[in-house]
């Protein structure tokens, strides 16, 4: 395992992009400062059993720490962790019954049960994550995680993904102080937590696409350097997808930075604009409002068909004529009858400021015909054909069609057509639906 400076911690990153982050070294290819991020120590080896305690030491994160998993996070590792932490500190152990939800109640239960605490340490993957980092946040306390499976790409992230009064909303939470993720433990996860993990990553081109054209269209900021931390690993997960299912060390490894440095780049965002956007606007519809009866399907899995179909919408539009956005007639009332009173008011005071107005619809048009073609050709760079994003998926097992993840071709349609109201952010869907091509969105 190498070694990050002194006051950095324990990191197997070297002088790659990792290592440089952790240093505060990485170049900016914005043309900024050197960047840095807020974690002391990233560890991401093929094992590691008996270190532990190594790993956490140096982060000084008290004498008390509340170490916090679920039902079965904590046979796979939290056991592990608890006796090899209470070397170090008194341990409170927290263990969530059954598979426990990511929202505002669950949050107050881990607040509460870590309320003598220090600090958290979370073990588990992205419910626990989220709910850990966003209590540290509420609570002013830092915490430490300990991966056990690959199916997300939030674990350096700032953000979580919590539920709200019924409206799945992203909140401002902590970083990490560390981040130690074991492939072993990795690579013995369900596959489909790994086939997760792989959905949620290929929707680097999807969001990307969506978070230049908003750029361009609205003036929203936009950076590049979150897309270069991924340039190295991502070739590799679109090559080769089987290699992960058969345990190949440099496959998940592959995997684990790619989700560890897509979280460092929303951190280095300030948001989680370039791992989320319309792709991820569709699963939250779908966690939102699937029918009570479904089965439950991982985020990564609905996020992976979501990115065929946001890929699909964003070829179709980039290959026509420049969009002519009509004005939004959308309004409060109308959203409150979709999706009720408590969640459509919410939902408007998101959508409502970014609703084409009358009196700037001309000007949007405009702003798209003139450069319509340099836009185009900008964002088509970037982009995979959906054709290949379809051919890693299905190689690798995972879903690719609505059916695959429970739901009727009715549904889905319901979900691309309305999920651009649930947050702020302009996306491909905004302009397919503000330009009238609803047909465009059912058929995706």
């Amino acid at each position: 395992m190498q070694h990050g400076s002194a006051s950095r911690g324990l990191s197997s990153a070297g002088n790659d992009a990792l290592g440089q982050l952790l240093r505060g070294q990485w170049p900016d290819p914005d043309g900024g400062t050197p960047i840095g991020v807020p974690v002391q120590s990233i560890a991401i080896e093929r094992t590691l059993a008996g270190l532990e305690a190594d790993l956490v030491e140096p982060l000084r994160l008290g004498p008390r720490l509340a170490i916090v998993s679920d039902s079965t996070t904590h046979i796979v590792l939290g056991e592990r962790v608890e006796r090899a932490l209470a070397k170090l500190a008194a341990v409170d152990v927290v263990v969530l019954d059954g598979q426990p939800h990511a929202d505002a109640a669950t949050v107050e239960t881990v607040r509460r049960a870590s309320a003598r605490a220090d600090a958290l340490v979370a073990v588990g993957s992205g419910t626990v994550n989220d709910l850990c980092k966003y209590a540290a946040a509420q609570d002013g306390k830092r915490y430490a995680v300990f991966a056990t499976a690959p199916s997300m790409n939030g674990y350096t992230s700032q953000n979580a993904a919590i539920t709200v009064d019924g409206h799945k909303m992203s909140l401002a939470a902590v970083s990490p102080v560390g981040v130690f993720i074991d492939l072993a433990v990795l690579s013995a996860a369900p596959g489909r937590m790994i086939r997760a993990g792989l959905g949620d990553s290929l929707c680097r081109t999807t969001a990307q696409a969506d978070w230049l054209l908003s750029h361009h269209v609205r003036g929203t900021a936009y950076r590049q350097a979150p897309f270069a931390l991924l340039a190295e690993d991502e070739p590799a997960l679109l090559d080769a997808p089987e290699a992960l299912l058969r345990g190949d060390p440099d496959a998940m490894r592959a995997l684990a930075r790619t989700l560890v440095l897509s979280g460092l780049g929303m951190t280095i965002s300030g948001g989680s604009y370039p791992a989320s956007q319309g792709e991820h606007l569709i699963s939250h519809y779908i966690d939102m409002f699937a029918p009570k009866a479904r089965e439950a399907f991982l985020h990564g899995e609905q996020v992976g068909v979501a990115t065929l179909t946001m890929a699909r919408i964003q070829q179709q539009m980039l290959a026509a004529d420049p969009p002519r956005p009509l004005a939004t007639t959308m309004d409060c009332a109308e959203l409150q009858r979709r999706f009720g009173d408590e969640v459509g008011a919410s939902c408007w005071r998101e959508f409502s400021a970014k609703r084409v107005l009358p009196e700037a619809r001309a000007m949007l048009e405009q702003r798209l015909a003139r450069p319509w073609n340099a836009i185009r050709d900008e964002i088509q760079r970037l982009t995979i054909p959906v054709q290949r994003l379809r051919s890693v998926l299905e190689r690798a097992g995972c879903p690719t069609e609505p059916a695959q993840i429970g739901l009727s071709d009715a549904f889905y349609a319901r979900a691309v057509r309305d999920a651009r109201f649930l947050r702020d952010r302009y996306t491909f869907l905004d302009l397919a639906d503000d330009a009238g091509h609803g047909a465009m969105m059912a058929a995706a």
